[in-house]
């Protein structure tokens, strides 16, 4: 099989769902993960509406309103702040919590791989040490496997929680200014094409 062949099946579905068996000892761990990845993504739009609200309604309002009005948005500006702190905190635990999941199911599919690749090259006859290179078996047992542990802790689940936020933080602002953010957005085709650019040119450099 040549490299390029190889290389156009870098993105094979059918792979990632072998791959993904190896977490199915780990079920309520991986849901667990896919969970704070959708509440985080709930999290994103909170807090900018929070600060447009205290911008808008109580700083602004504060501003302009009479001794008994400015008195009562100081109070509900510190309510207000005391909420985004705590909201941050949250976020900051559940981001926290994510990663060191995500991190430990990438550590425990990578570490029961290895048992298995150990235990078949073990297995192997002695004839088969002569026609395969030891690089390409230290390859295999090492960096091949390491790579899977990527899948987890910086692959699918966190690309799945930043999709989701994208889109909720997408939908918040269509809901705020629609034609703001078409123009927001005018650029994004442009982005795309000079991502699919650098990406061609960087699997030719390694093909």
């Amino acid at each position: 099989m040549s490299t390029r062949s190889v290389a156009k099946k870098v993105f094979d579905f059918s792979l990632l769902r072998r791959v993904l068996k190896f977490a199915s000892p780990y079920k309520r761990r991986f849901f667990i993960s896919l969970t704070l990845a959708i509440l985080l993504a709930l999290f994103s739009p909170i807090r900018p509406y929070l600060v447009q609200l205290t911008v808008n309604d109580y700083i602004k309002g504060g501003v302009s309103g009479s001794g008994a009005v400015k008195m009562r948005m100081e109070q509900l500006l510190i309510w207000i702040t005391v909420i985004q702190v705590v909201l941050l905190l949250v976020e900051s635990a559940l981001r926290f919590y994510f990663s060191f999941l995500t991190a430990w199911l990438g550590q425990t599919v990578v570490k029961d791989l290895r048992v298995l690749v150990y235990e078949k090259i073990l297995g192997l006859n002695l004839s088969q040490f002569d026609k395969t290179p030891i690089g390409t078996l230290t390859t295999r047992t090492i960096n091949d496997i390491e790579a899977i542990n990527d899948i987890f802790a910086e692959g699918l689940l966190p690309i799945i929680a930043d999709l989701l936020s994208i889109v909720c933080i997408l939908f918040y602002m269509f809901y705020v200014d629609w034609q703001l953010t078409l123009i927001c957005l005018a650029p994004f085709p442009l982005l795309i094409i000079a991502t699919w650019f650098f990406k061609e040119s960087v699997n030719k450099s390694f093909i």
